[in-house]
């Protein structure tokens, strides 16, 4: 079986959440809860799901910008935030985000040339002529002209500030880029645009992606697999036909039923109607974390946890009452699928 390009097993991030002058009472936000999910050789896998549910925190672990309080990531089968890992280096230049703001993650006292070329600075012997050079030609790639070198972020426009963005994540040549939320500051038009140079620049260097956003008509023309997340769990993953054409979990329909509009040829069934706000990560469900919201939420959902089980369609989903049938040999006792 091929190894996984990036591999992530049981991660966990928790923030300590002060109470003020007795510790003994400091509690925890669970940001992100026992998160496993795998990206092959050029595939893009998506993620969805609420503002607070984790998703960029999430990105953020897999970076290395967040410590990550337990779990493993693995990059072709080597440890990727292993601190004290000899491949370190090399293994960190292989994964490389663009950030959702392209403004505010861009140094506006520094030109654009000097943004893209700093990782071959840092990472590479090259020289300053060498670096130039490659730097003009990467901006060509992302469609920037070559008069982009000398200027500063402040004089460009949000879009051509995040071409720059891609621009300096592709710079030393990585196999994984993260994405989150890398057009949800810019205009519709301009979107269209840089998802198809995602597209584009995928296909022409092999690139892996992790698509991170709340807007699932952009992983229906994205992702390969799209994994739904809710409070910091991961409550479906499935491929991109089944998610939007056979939704398991009632907050996959939630949402689908949000965002498909009228012209929309996503046929998701029955609509389903969610009401209320996301429970605190502090204090969290003790059975299922959607049941509080749940409009076909039972009594075992309350005082039960479903885990994550594969579907008939191979779907996997965390509920006890999923849309599709679970396969067989996989659904968890009390549980009746329907």
């Amino acid at each position: 079986m091929t190894t996984p390009l990036l591999e992530v097993k049981d991660l966990v991030k928790t923030f300590k959440v002060s109470t003020g002058w007795m510790p003994w009472m400091d509690k925890k936000l669970h940001a992100v809860n026992e998160v496993s999910f795998s990206i092959g050789q050029k595939e893009t896998v998506g993620i969805a799901g609420e503002s607070g549910c984790g998703k960029s925190t999430l990105a953020w672990c897999l970076m290395g910008l967040y410590p990550i309080t337990s779990g493993t990531v693995k990059f072709q089968g080597k440890e990727l935030l292993q601190p004290k890992n000899p491949d370190l280096k090399t293994l960190r230049q292989n994964v490389q985000m663009v950030f959702q703001d392209p403004y505010d993650s861009l140094n506006p006292r520094r030109t654009i040339g000097e943004l893209v070329g700093d990782p071959l600075q840092i990472q590479t012997n090259l020289s300053k002529k060498e670096i130039r050079e490659r730097v003009l030609k990467l901006l060509d790639d992302v469609g920037l002209p070559a008069s982009s070198y000398n200027k500063f972020p402040g004089e460009l426009s949000g879009g051509q500030r995040q071409r720059v963005g891609i621009a300096r994540a592709l710079i030393v040549n990585p196999e994984l880029i993260i994405a989150d939320e890398a057009v949800a500051s810019l205009d519709v038009s301009i979107q269209a645009q840089v998802l198809n140079l995602f597209a584009d620049l995928q296909e022409e260097r092999n690139l892996s992606y992790l698509f991170i956003t709340h807007d699932l008509s952009v992983l229906r023309h994205m992702a390969d697999r799209i994994i739904i997340m809710y409070l910091g769990e991961i409550v479906e993953i499935g491929t991109n036909e089944e998610i939007y054409h056979r939704p398991a979990h009632p907050y996959t329909q939630a949402l689908l039923a949000s965002a498909t509009d009228a012209s929309s040829d996503v046929q998701i069934g029955v609509g389903v109607n969610i009401e209320g706000e996301i429970p605190s990560p502090i204090d969290r469900p003790v059975g299922c974390p959607f049941a509080p919201r749940c409009p076909i939420a039972q009594d075992i959902c309350v005082t039960q946890k479903p885990e994550l089980r594969t579907l008939e369609n191979g779907t996997q989903a965390a509920c006890h009452f999923p849309a599709v049938p679970a396969a067989e040999g996989s659904a968890i006792p009390g549980a009746v699928a329907v």
